[in-house]
């Protein structure tokens, strides 16, 4: 986490006690829309492949996770806890779901014409094929605080 998140992390934690973990990263492709998002409570979930947790030897999200959303420049513009964590086929991911991602239209059409074009980009990147029961982690957050 750069100082300026750590900074934002603390100042927002002070005289309080703080959780023991936080990460600090931005949305996607588009890290200052998805940030707006999130800051107007319109994006209340993400979703990721799978795979990417396997080949970066990362743990799962947990409900005990609390991310320091970044933009574009890498500064901090708001707190989000993760409350829900599900991992399933894309194919199964429910139109609520993709409406909860709060992107374009809210459309599961356009949530799954958006994906499907991240993740194949992203997986030929490491020699993967997009599928359509490619794995995804599903998580649902709650805006904590936005700066």
């Amino acid at each position: 986490m750069n100082e300026t998140a750590q900074n934002y992390w603390d100042h927002y934690w002070k005289g309080r006690e703080k959780p023991p973990s936080v990460t600090a990263w931005q949305f996607g492709d588009d890290p200052d829309q998805l940030a707006k998002l999130v800051m107007k409570g319109i994006k209340t979930a993400t979703c990721s492949a799978h795979i990417f947790y396997e080949l970066d030897q990362e743990p799962l999200p947990t409900t005990q996770d609390y991310s320091v959303i970044l933009n574009s420049q890498n500064e901090p513009v708001a707190i989000i806890k993760t409350v829900e964590v599900s991992t399933l086929p894309m194919n199964e991911v429910s139109e609520e779901f993709a409406a909860a991602e709060g992107e374009g239209d809210r459309s599961y059409e356009y949530w799954w014409n958006v994906h499907e074009a991240f993740f194949t980009s992203e997986l030929k990147e490491v020699e993967r094929e997009f599928s359509e029961d490619l794995l995804v982690v599903c998580e649902r957050f709650e805006l904590i605080d936005v700066k």
